[in-house]
């Protein structure tokens, strides 16, 4: 993969948040000198060239504030659908979003970030506020039961390739500390991997209050992390929207942490990995 040919998509609305957003993707692109396009969406054709000379003045802006030129695109359609044909378009590795988290009526319908996320063949970091100044970013990785947790791995590693990380293994447990045998199993091959990587990590337990990702907040919270990894939920159904998915909740914790969000899939060879035993 030549990194210097790549591009990180970032939906952009003129907003404060999408400012960030921006800020975000400039920090994992420094170090591999990727491309970073800036896409707004209109809802009428009639609106696409008039958005697209905005944009163009933003774009200018950015150079003279972080030093460099982002592509832009204007296209008609919907965050629904839009920002995800136009990833695939540009092979992007990377989609960087902002939210304002879940607001006013997004907490009776579900959260409308993790609509856009579902369906994407790329991660999305969704990010709340500006990137932190610290050199070394904690990265914090949840860890139960499911088979999924294996794919995360790659983008632990994907990160880390971007940016000095330490990865913080966080694992369900009960109030008792034991840890169930397939989250178990699953923490040897996680600390395998990342010992393999040569990535540092370290491990934390869950106090068994509440629900796993509460209690996940909490920790990336009480460690000033600078994302947390997570996984949707396979086959997420309507019902996961209305009464609030885990991964919803993740997203738009009020504590602003940035999330990568990632779909389950099979399909990583793209980005030079090979599967998972």
């Amino acid at each position: 993969m030549n990194n210097s040919e790549n591009t990180i998509l970032v939906p952009f609305d003129f907003t404060e948040i999408a400012m960030h957003a921006v800020e975000h993707a400039y920090m994992f692109s420094k170090k591999n000198n990727m491309r970073i396009c800036l896409l707004n969406i209109v809802k009428k054709e009639t609106d696409i060239n008039g958005s697209l000379e905005k944009l163009k003045t933003e774009a200018t802006k950015i150079n003279d504030k972080l030093g460099f030129l982002p592509d832009v695109e204007v296209r008609e359609g919907t965050i629904f659908k839009t920002i995800n044909m136009v990833a695939e378009e540009k092979d992007a590795v990377l989609v960087v979003m902002g939210t304002h988290g879940i607001k006013g009526l997004q907490k009776l319908t579900g959260s409308w970030a993790l609509k856009v996320i579902i369906g994407s063949k790329i991660p999305y970091l969704v990010v709340q506020d500006s990137p932190s100044a610290t050199q070394e970013k904690k990265i914090v990785f949840p860890v139960d039961f499911k088979t999924e947790n294996k794919e995360k791995l790659v983008w632990a590693e994907f990160i880390s390739k971007f940016l000095d990380t330490k990865v913080y293994l966080f694992s369900t447990s009960s109030k008792e500390g034991a840890i169930e045998p397939r989250t178990k199993a699953n923490l040897v091959f996680c600390k395998n991997f990342l010992t393999e990587k040569n990535i540092n990590y370290e491990l934390s337990l869950s106090e068994g209050n509440g629900s796993f990702s509460q209690e996940t907040i909490n920790f990336a919270n009480k460690i000033n992390a600078d994302a947390i990894i997570i996984m949707t939920t396979r086959d997420i159904a309507f019902h996961d929207y209305v009464l609030g998915a885990n991964e919803q909740q993740i997203i738009a914790n009020s504590s602003k942490v940035p999330v990568m969000v990632i779909n389950p899939r099979t399909d990583l060879m793209k980005y030079g990995y090979g599967g998972f035993g």
